[in-house]
């Protein structure tokens, strides 16, 4: 196991042994950037409110949410990917599912990889080959696409789950460039490109306000899943009918 994996690992045990007994009811998930952005923070007040379960949100990445899925530190995984789409994505990770036919998954929303640029980048639109060729290394700077003459610094965001559909269906197997500025998560990911003129990120749509820019670009629409081993308990069968019901309300999409 990698890194990041041992020590979210560890992170979410002490999480858990610490708050165990505190609260009546409770509820821990293990989730990407995605879904923590677009549904559970919006929603987690709400919810919290309305039923009187605590909300713990785990954030990671797809990957990191079923390991401790699958390890019991959490009752269910959410993920921006098709259950299929999910269990390819761990296998070309090299990360073992030891019994995929015990996990259970609803789509419980929608969300849209966005391409994030600074707010006074005057570039409106990116075609898939203009994409592939900043992401590759192949284009440069920004007049290039019709933009300033300025670098282009790529900031990659490991734990996004979005990577793995943008990597197969934008760059289409092309090697991502090596002087990318790499981040752990989407906030950070933003506030990079929110400091820096020449930046572009990928990023969860909930990330997107008036602090920075989104130019059009081809759609990439992935499903919000959430697994559960074996059948979700009473409160997880609360949660998914919170968030497909009033918590739609709160839920960006």
């Amino acid at each position: 196991m990698n890194k990041i994996l041992a020590s979210l690992t560890t992170f979410v045990f002490l999480t858990v042994a610490m708050s165990a007994g505190v609260f009546a009811g409770e509820i821990k998930v293990g989730a990407g950037q995605a879904p923590t952005q677009n549904i559970l923070l919006p929603i987690k007040e709400h919810f919290q409110k309305a039923t009187g379960i605590k909300l713990v949100i785990v954030t990671g990445s797809p990957k990191t949410a079923l390991v401790i899925l699958e390890k019991g530190f959490v009752e269910a995984a959410l993920g921006g990917l098709s259950f299929e789409d999910w269990m390819q994505y761990m296998k070309e990770e090299r990360i073992e599912i030891k019994d995929p036919s015990s996990f259970q998954h609803v789509v419980v929303g929608k969300d849209k990889i966005l391409v994030l640029i600074h707010k006074d980048n005057p570039v409106s639109k990116l075609t898939k080959e203009q994409l592939k060729g900043i992401f590759t290394g192949k284009i440069k700077n920004w007049k290039e696409v019709g933009g300033k003459n300025m670098t282009i610094d790529v900031v990659w965001t490991n734990l996004f789950g979005g990577n793995y559909l943008f990597y197969s269906r934008i760059l289409e197997g092309g090697l991502l460039r090596s002087d990318m500025s790499e981040v752990d998560n989407s906030p950070m990911a933003k506030a990079h490109v929110m400091s820096y003129e020449g930046a572009i990120a990928l990023g969860p749509q909930g990330m997107l306000d008036d602090t920075v820019k989104s130019p059009e670009t081809p759609e990439i629409a992935l499903p919000i899943t959430l697994i559960t081993k074996g059948k979700p308990c009473p409160d997880v069968e609360k949660l998914i009918d919170f968030i497909k019901g009033e918590g739609q309300h709160y839920v960006k999409q």
